[in-house]
């Protein structure tokens, strides 16, 4: 199976870091609007997930979405969620510790993107 998301070790470390203050998270990739592009993390339920959202996966044991338009756009490459020392995003809960996820990417290869196709055909199929 081909993990559309991933996390480097220091983002799993303050994943961990903010689980233990503050308990279950999620995050989503935001657009650009207000907050850039950036993987933002969120308490359940302070942003709403709907038929515009796609789950990718989880990091951390933490649900990862992104919005659909988004997605289309980066649905060729697994997102690497890092670390980088400065304030994060305004609406994610790491900015008070001095730290701000990053997203990077990678393009998949072709063999990744045949899995992912069948995959995707395969759900397509089930009822």
């Amino acid at each position: 199976m081909v993990e559309k998301v991933v996390a480097t070790p220091a983002a799993l470390e303050l994943v961990e870091f903010l689980k233990h203050k503050h308990g279950t998270l999620m995050f989503h990739q935001s657009d650009g609007c207000c907050d850039n592009s950036a993987a933002n993390c969120y308490l359940p339920g302070e942003i709403t997930m709907g038929a515009g959202d796609v789950f990718l996966g989880q990091i951390g044991g933490c649900e990862f979405y992104i919005g659909r338009n988004q997605y289309e756009y980066w649905k060729h490459t697994q997102l690497i969620i890092d670390v980088i020392e400065g304030t994060g995003g305004t609406f994610s809960l790491e900015g008070p510790e001095g730290k701000a996820f990053h997203t990077r990417s990678r393009v998949f290869t072709q063999a990744e993107l045949d899995e992912l196709a069948a995959e995707e055909a395969q759900g397509a199929k089930r009822p």
